[in-house]
């Protein structure tokens, strides 16, 4: 099957999240001007850059009580701040319940009933039992083609790791079960792991 996207599929439903999977997401944590808090999952989300290290996330929808996008983009753009918090697969429905489109008054942190902690380097509260958090200064965000398609940059400037996670001295996933978006209503969970060594690399 082939089919040009400005054509349609014709297909009971998008494949294309199903295509690029599995992704990473980024549980992306605000807070706005007037200190409301918010938390939500974004499955356009990946690291981007080593040094500095730098992360990324899309948002692709509107909310109607924030104008042309939602609220995390909203919030960042007043604070010019965002925290990344890894999702493992204990965390997944707290991670869903976040998902849902709530009022921009609602604080997210409480409605699934997740700790949280401040972060250190930025005014910005971060899921206090997550593996990891990537506390981010904002770096630019880039209006991409479509309605409400915008790609935030941050550079990291504070990373937290939770101590179980370390293990001889590297960040050891298995200890947590990264969770991983597919297509439709598809999640994974990692749960193997090998290596591979680069080419002149011993």
């Amino acid at each position: 099957m082939f089919y040009r996207p400005s054509d349609g599929h014709g297909l009971p439903h998008n494949p294309f999240n199903a295509i690029v999977t599995p992704r990473p997401i980024g549980w992306i944590s605000t807070r706005g001007s007037d200190g409301a808090e918010n938390l939500a999952p974004y499955s356009f989300f990946n690291a981007v850059a080593y040094e500095p290290p730098q992360v990324m996330f899309s948002s692709t929808s509107i909310k109607p009580d924030r104008g042309d996008t939602k609220d995390s983009v909203a919030n960042i753009r007043e604070t010019g701040v965002f925290c990344v918090n890894i999702v493992e697969y204990a965390m997944r429905d707290a991670m869903n319940q976040s998902s849902g489109a709530w009022d921009k008054g609602t604080d997210e942190f409480e409605l699934a009933g997740i700790a949280r902690a401040e972060c250190t380097t930025i005014a910005c509260s971060r899921v206090s039992q997550a593996p990891a958090n990537l506390e981010c200064k904002l770096t630019q965000i880039v209006q991409l083609p479509g309605e409400a398609n915008f790609a935030v940059f941050g550079e990291v400037v504070g990373v937290h790791m939770r101590d179980d996670c370390l293990v001889d001295g590297q960040f050891d996933i298995l200890k947590f079960n990264p969770l991983s978006r597919l297509g439709y209503r598809d999640y994974a969970v990692i749960r193997d792991t090998f290596t591979l060594n680069r080419p002149g690399q011993s």
